[in-house]
């Protein structure tokens, strides 16, 4: 029997009472709570494009059963910044035009969010490292990877969360 889950997304409470015990996170974000901005890949955990933070550490959340999340802290790329003042991740992204479609973004933004906050100056190759788990076919690595070397100063130099 399908039981209410409550957890928070973004700083908010929220309690969810999913269609089924297998109702994965990302459809009850996406579907129930209209948060948009993580998106659905290859839902086999593979791509990426599901990363959310789950009590500060960078998870898929396609396969991830939303009941794993109860009593849990989420973050959506929409808990990052706003359009009006973007996360220093958000705007470096921005800055670089790290993107070319932008489907694999706010995973890839996620997880780099959750690397900056355990490691406030990470090398090249712990960025790349921290990334590995996240896909991007448009070939824009270099851009992405010069963005967050940027978001990771602007950061440590007390610029954003």
């Amino acid at each position: 029997m399908t039981q209410t889950v409550n957890f928070e997304v973004n700083g908010k409470s929220v309690s969810v009472t999913p269609l089924s015990d297998n109702t994965p996170l990302l459809d009850v974000l996406r579907n129930t709570l209209g948060l948009m901005g993580t998106r659905f890949g290859c839902g086999l955990e593979q791509c990426g494009c599901c990363t959310v933070l789950i009590d500060g550490a960078a998870e898929k959340s396609c396969a991830k059963p939303v009941y794993s999340v109860a009593g849990k802290a989420v973050v959506t790329i929409e808990g990052l910044g706003t359009k009006e003042k973007p996360h220093p991740l958000q705007q470096a992204f921005l800055d670089e035009q790290a993107g070319q479609c932008g489907y694999c973004l706010s995973g890839i933004i996620v997880s780099a969010k959750a690397l900056l906050d355990k490691n406030p100056a990470p090398t090249r190759a712990e960025i790349a490292a921290a990334l590995d788990g996240n896909i991007c076919r448009c070939g824009s690595h270099n851009r992405i990877l010069r963005a967050i070397e940027k978001a990771a100063v602007v950061m440590r130099n007390g610029g954003g969360r």
